[in-house]
């Protein structure tokens, strides 16, 4: 049995078993597959004890949306009295004093916290090989990577170890292993959904969302999770809508973005879906044009020029003396901090971490930071005149399907995989990937839409036509 889906999950429920049931077939699938390395704790006794509480509820009639719902959360997000690392050495043993917000909107309406997903460490990766834990292994071919930073979260809902888990996307986090697992991965507009209790790789990029077997269960999680909160500023007071109504408009406008069809590393399979979904959805009437966006070389290269800026700024605070990890060997302060550090960060970390502060340097910082900066609002401004004039941006998700692990040695080009993710994170867009085919070999891949900002109900209703338009196409 597979409970995949939270309708699943209800009509289980309504054959007469239990929350309590769900958990432990849950429990048990996880140690089935403990093999792909996806959960790094499981938290049995918190889950069982709210899974009776839930059952309580149903029993009352009084039982929140989300009755029956089994999530993992990537091991960045803080819930109370739980450990979070964000998979690195440095937090060691570090038990959270508090729960992010979008985790407790989840807990408020009768979800079930089930454990903590692997990923890279501090979200700082595109295949889940750089975690302090060991890297997680692709459910479809375990020789592959299912892709990064959040991993364990899409590795997790592709195998059925829990109905929906939770990540965050820094710059493709959530939807580039959401395309190469065959989930859904939601990043929703910059602002939409708090990052209280998330632990920062890059502020002004970071955004949580849910990854999901159905687009049902996106918007579903995405609504209950999604609002203005107290304790972040960068949160947005827009009124949040009914996300869960999927409206079909006949007659859309969508661009595609030519230049990502002139990717030397496009995968051959995934160019001619795009293509015979480009003529499907001209075939319904909607006018399908190339646009160019001449930025795709330098999105990258930015891309990683102010996020390491800020990682190494919101990094500054793991030093050894506060909490978490500290070397063994230190005499005196300045020792401690060099080798708390030294150990406790993986060398991907500490690579960003150097490179952030070279770029905030004095003499290095206008022509790195600040240029970044402005070739930022550039990207912006070019996306939101595009937007003016179609409705949505399609384009790939990923260059390739998932590789195998230990195949990308070299770091560049590993931040190459996120060549068609960075773009969202860059102007704040809202972006989904789902589920668009599969290569000769059996490989799950994904195409993404780009949304105007908060434009997330229409772009769920234009994902749930693509998901009839790929049957055909």
């Amino acid at each position: 049995m597979m409970l995949r889906t939270f309708a699943e999950v209800k009509e289980f429920l309504s054959s007469g078993k239990s929350v309590l049931d769900i958990v432990e077939h849950y429990i048990d699938r996880i140690e089935e597959q403990k093999d792909l390395n996806a959960f790094l704790e499981v938290f049995e006794d918190s889950a069982r004890k709210k899974a009776v509480e839930v059952d309580q509820k149903l029993k009352n009639g009084t039982a929140g949306r989300l009755a029956g719902m089994v999530i993992g959360i990537k091991d960045n997000l803080c819930y109370k009295d739980h450990r979070v690392s964000a998979a690195s050495k440095i937090l060691g043993d570090f038990e959270s004093l508090y729960t992010a917000t979008a985790v407790q909107r989840l807990l408020d309406e009768d979800a079930v916290i089930i454990g903590r997903l692997n990923c890279d460490e501090f979200a700082m990766g595109s295949s889940n090989e750089n975690s302090a834990f060991g890297p997680v292994s692709n459910p479809i071919n375990k020789a592959l990577v299912p892709g990064g930073s959040s991993g364990g979260s899409a590795a997790a809902v592709a195998a059925g170890l829990c109905t929906a888990a939770l990540g965050s996307d820094t710059g493709g986090s959530i939807r580039q292993p959401a395309s190469f697992t065959g989930t859904v991965g939601l990043k929703p507009t910059y602002g939409r959904i708090s990052r209280y209790g998330l632990i920062a790789y890059a502020s002004s990029f970071d955004q949580i969302g849910p990854f999901t077997n159905n687009l049902e269960d996106s918007a579903l999680l995405f609504e209950i999770m999604s609002g203005e909160d107290e304790f972040d500023a960068t949160s947005s007071s827009k009124e949040k809508e009914n996300y869960t109504a999927f409206s079909h408009k006949d007659q859309l406008k969508i661009a595609v973005i030519k230049e990502s069809f002139e990717t030397p590393g496009l995968q051959g399979e995934i160019k001619e879906k795009m293509e015979q979904v480009m003529e499907e959805l001209k075939a319904q009437g909607h006018t399908v044009d190339f646009v160019s966006f001449p930025y795709l070389d330098y999105m990258v290269p930015v891309y990683y020029v102010l996020t390491t800026a800020e990682a190494s700024s919101n990094l500054s605070r793991f030093d050894g003396v506060h909490y978490g990890y500290r070397s063994p060997d230190a005499k005196g302060v300045e020792e401690t901090y060099k080798k708390s550090r030294t150990e406790g960060f993986g060398e991907e970390v500490k690579r960003r971490i150097m490179a952030g502060t070279f770029v905030l340097s004095h003499g290095y910082y206008d022509a790195y930071y600040t240029k970044g900066q402005k070739v930022r609002r550039v990207l912006r401004n070019r996306t939101d005149e595009i937007l003016r004039d179609y409705n949505f941006i399609l384009l790939p998700t990923t260059p390739t399907v998932a590789f195998e692990k230990n195949a990308v040695k070299d770091p560049i080009s590993m931040y190459l995989q996120d060549i068609y993710t960075v773009h969202a994170n860059l102007t704040g867009n809202p972006a989904i990937s789902i589920p668009a085919g599969e290569s000769n070999d059996g490989l799950p891949f994904g195409i993404q839409v780009i949304a105007d900002h908060f434009a997330e109900k229409e772009m769920f209703g234009f994902a749930d036509q693509l998901n009839k338009v790929f049957e055909k196409a």
